[in-house]
């Protein structure tokens, strides 16, 4: 039994092994035919794209060979005088009519004529040759013979005279017979030149022809389109060129794109607006918790790990009226988010934990605040706590220069306890009193402008932005301009997600439409135009271009110099996607903290969404981990990872995904190298033995000596050779160590050059593993 089942198991695992080997064949044989079709697919996009290059050149060179021919001037024929008709003669040149002088000089035909009177001779039927000179031929032409180009003689019969021959009182005759008038001077025009503006555009700006400013374009050397946009430094150069004055217009300027058709919307009514408060402080604070009891919500609870990940807009019905809080994240990686909260606020409510005290991101809030100029209302949180100490809070936010106004100071101090309620209401009033201090206006009636608090990217409605209005009224089906997004607002949630038509001052919406997912923190804008919020999208895609590419760093000449010059660095490369932007730049901007001299982390890429079958691609391509972020991979994506064996690591808190990373980083750095004595040796013997070399008879006068050790040659004190034991013996016997007080005879691995009174210095190099 025990034999069959053996067999058995074996033939299991040569089956086994059979199928794995086939797989791999076949996966090999799969990978061989794609990498052939790419190199065809390669190789024929090379040909048309050669074939293209071709005729492009072929038609600029037939443009520019046009360009450079002369001008051809045609005028009106002009009446012929009567004595020149009476003169004229008829004739032939096999029958010309002979002059007078020219009867009695009949010649036969073997006579010859010196060659200074050309003559021609053509034989008739008959044999009868008839002899008639060229030159007087070309008298009796009409006109009197041609005139050649740049013949200085003055043209008559229709022709043009040459360059001297202009302005005769014939040619003024001429003139005005044929109703020709002189150019009046060209007309000079003032354009202003928006930073994009296509071909088509600036021809009519400009009153010419788009054909005349492509011809331009071509002769600056560069091949444009009728519809293709150009940048703002290559349009004043066209219409300089083409003799006109150029402005620079601003035209993607923010500002300036609100003044539409000449009419300004500023006029607007100013109405009261509801005051925009961010909540800010250190981690673990409080901050969500006294949001929550303000909104009567349980959202903290509902948080990864207890943790702000992400900021949160809301505006609360109070006694007093509506305000919008921004909640921002405490921890140290989401410093551009509380940036971005400062920026769109009116007020701070600066968190404070009393039991804890101002701690580092308190202070980096404070700094925020300031640089955006908006009032400080301080709570004072965790007052229920038997350690609160709110009086060494004080102190230290006073130096901080934050002073509570009972010290003199403009920042109202108010103690609270976001668990148990107390002192919330006495917030919220000093909220009021400071927005009514501000006298909070925005226009109501007019387009609206705005921020991006946060955006993301949803698998099946798309870009979404959290935008933060701050005049005007925001509608749905909106034209929107943010950053290098744009789009018509095709559907508007609030932070319930109950869908909403539109959003007035101070109300955070949440919109659907956009092109793509804009970054967090631009200026978010309504244009009545779709192609100019297209126009000037597609030109800010290319400005930040090189920026972008940049950032990803994929194989650059200088980071390769920058290796080869430092030795050896070792890369991790990642790929990191979360499910919004706010988080997604903050574990890039976290993990790119990490890289060290010798360990650098490269993101690959980095992006909203979840993570996809290229995404996996790119991995395997750039050998990256990828890291989700609040995100999963779906089931194509995770079947691809698994059969190229890309490892995907998920994590719904950033401190668990910087703590990893930092591990994986400690696994690659080089090990540290100790170098440990472990004996001296002193050398009281030379001996020269054939075929071997010098073998020195010692004394271990310290430590222990052990075959596999290093050894140091020192003479004087002076190291002369570094390099290893080649044999340890003791008395004739191999030994693998001898001890202190011990003889022993040893040779030493390509070195023959012991004298006697050399110190041998015996050691051992140990690794030892580092962190970072």
């Amino acid at each position: 039994m025990t034999e069959a089942a053996e067999d058995s198991s074996r033939k299991k695992a040569e089956d086994e092994k059979a199928r794995v080997a086939a797989e791999r064949a076949e996966a090999q044989k799969a990978a061989d035919e794609a990498k052939a079709a790419a190199d065809k697919a390669r190789a024929e996009q090379e040909i048309a794209a050669r074939k293209r290059r071709e005729a492009a050149e072929a038609e600029a060179r037939a443009i520019q060979q046009m360009l450079n021919a002369p001008a051809r001037v045609l005028k009106a024929p002009s009446e012929r005088k009567a004595e020149e008709k009476k003169a004229e003669q008829t004739g032939t040149l096999h029958k010309p009519v002979k002059p007078a002088s020219a009867t009695a000089a009949e010649a036969k035909p073997g006579d010859k004529k010196p060659a200074a009177t050309t003559t021609a001779t053509t034989a008739d039927k008959k044999g009868k040759v008839v002899k008639a000179g060229w030159q007087d031929e070309g008298s009796r032409k009409k006109g009197g013979g041609l005139k050649t180009r740049g013949d200085s003689s003055g043209g008559t019969g229709g022709w043009r005279g040459g360059p001297r021959g202009r302005g005769g009182r014939q040619q003024q005759h001429d003139d005005s017979r044929s109703g020709f008038q002189a150019p009046t001077e060209p007309v000079v025009r003032e354009v202003h030149v928006p930073e994009t503006i296509s071909v088509a555009d600036l021809a009519h700006k400009m009153a010419v022809k788009a054909s005349e400013v492509i011809k331009q374009m071509m002769k600056l050397g560069q091949m444009v389109t009728i519809n293709q946009v150009l940048d703002q430094e290559t349009a004043m150069i066209v219409v300089e060129e083409m003799g006109h004055k150029a402005f620079a217009a601003k035209l993607d300027d923010p500002e300036a794109l609100l003044v539409v058709d000449g009419e300004e919307h500023t006029d607007a009514e100013q109405l009261p607006r509801p005051p925009v408060v961010t909540v800010m402080g250190h981690v673990d604070h409080g901050k969500t918790s006294l949001l929550d009891y303000i909104r009567r919500t349980k959202v903290a609870a509902g948080e990864a790990g207890g943790i702000t990940q992400h900021i949160g807009a809301y505006h609360v019905e109070t006694d007093r009226g509506v305000i919008t809080f921004l909640d921002t994240p405490g921890h140290e990686a989401f410093t551009a988010m509380r940036a971005r909260g400062a920026k769109a606020t009116d007020i701070v409510i600066l968190v404070v934990a009393a039991d804890d005290g101002v701690m580092p991101q308190t202070k980096e809030a404070i700094a925020h605040a300031k640089a955006a100029g908006v009032p400080i209302v301080v709570a004072i949180n965790k007052i229920d706590k038997p350690e609160a100490n709110p009086d060494r809070v004080k102190q230290e936010l006073v130096a901080e220069q934050v002073v509570p106004e009972e010290y003199g100071g403009d920042s109202p101090f108010v103690p609270v306890s976001a668990k148990a309620g107390t002192g919330i209401e006495d917030l919220l009033e000093q909220v009021s009193l400071q927005a009514e201090v501000l006298e909070l206006k925005a226009p109501v009636d007019a387009p609206a402008k705005g921020l991006v608090v946060e955006a993301q990217l949803d698998k099946g409605k798309g870009p979404i932005a959290t935008i933060l209005v701050s005049s005007g009224t925001l509608k749905r089906g909106d034209v929107v301009l943010a950053g290098s997004a744009y789009g018509r607002v095709r559907a508007m949630l609030d932070e319930n997600g109950k869908p909403t038509k539109e959003a007035g001052p101070s109300i955070p919406v949440e919109i659907q439409g956009l092109s793509e997912v804009p970054a967090a923190g631009e200026e978010v804008l309504v244009l009545p135009d779709e192609r100019k919020a297209r126009e000037i999208a597609l030109f800010r895609q290319g400005k930040f271009r090189d920026v972008k590419l940049a950032k990803q760093q994929a194989a650059k000449l200088e980071n390769m110099l920058e290796q080869m010059a430092e030795g050896e660095v070792q890369t991790l490369p990642l790929i990191v996607k979360a499910d919004v932007q706010g988080s997604q730049e903050a574990l890039v901007q976290s993990l790119q903290k990490l890289s060290t001299a010798e360990v650098r982390v490269q993101i690959v890429h980095g992006g909203v969404g979840g993570i996809s079958e290229s995404d996996v691609n790119l991995a395997t391509a750039s050998k990256a981990v990828i890291i989700g972020f609040n995100v999963r991979a779906d089931a194509g994506a995770r079947k691809l990872a698994e059969h190229n064996g890309i490892d995907i690591r998920y994590y719904n808190i950033i401190y668990d995904a910087v703590d990893e990373i930092k591990a994986a980083m400690s696994g690659m750095l080089a090990p540290e190298k100790r170098e440990t004595t472990t004996g001296t040796v002193e050398v009281r013997q030379v001996f020269r033995v054939p075929k071997v070399g010098a073998v020195a008879g010692c004394m271990v006068t310290d430590g222990v000596v052990k075959r596999s050790s290093l050894v140091r040659v020192l003479r004087n004190n002076v190291v002369i050779f570094s390099g290893e034991l080649d044999s340890l013996k003791r008395f004739k016997d191999d030994v693998k160590e001898v001890k202190q007080g011990f003889e022993c005879g040893l040779s030493i691995k390509n070195f023959n050059d012991v004298q006697e009174g050399d110190q041998l210095e015996v050691y051992e190099i140990t690794e030892v593993a580092r962190t970072l």
